[in-house]
């Protein structure tokens, strides 16, 4: 099975937020590898560095936090992959033509949506309503916990 979280779900499961508890409660269900690519790396590097600035997370906590994902990463708990950047962007661009006026998706869902269709994902994980949404416009398994 292929499953992929994006940043929402990622940032949650390794960090302290509202939804860890769902989080951890979902990962704790599914033993299978999350899939992670080079953007969710930069995404959830990104979001651990803001939590820092909004003094959400200390520097030590991230650099813990960041470990863990590290350690994570050489166990296969998280199984990196890189799909190219050029396909990505082209899924994403016909994705956005497609359905954004309809359901107000960002940049950055969009690309998420786009990495898991080229990845042919059994399901994505998200606590996010636009990637939801188009995830249900592709006919894709979405896990909103």
């Amino acid at each position: 099975m292929k499953l992929y979280g994006d940043t929402s779900f990622l940032f949650s499961y390794y960090a302290s937020d509202v939804h860890s508890a769902r989080a951890d409660r979902w990962r704790q269900a599914h033993s299978f590898p999350l899939l992670f690519s080079q953007f969710n790396r930069l995404e959830l590097r990104n979001a651990m560095e803001l939590a820092v600035f909004q003094s959400r997370l200390t520097p030590n906590e991230a650099a813990e936090i960041w470990a863990t994902v590290e350690n994570d990463l050489k166990s296969g708990f998280l199984a990196f992959v890189q799909p190219s950047l050029a396909d990505l962007f082209q899924e994403a661009e016909a994705l956005a033509a497609a359905h954004t006026s309809r359901i107000g998706a960002r940049s950055l869902d969009v690309l998420h949506v786009a990495a898991a269709c080229l990845l042919k994902v059994d399901e994505f994980v998200t606590f996010d309503q636009r990637q939801t949404a188009l995830l249900n416009c592709l006919g894709l398994k979405a896990a909103m916990i």
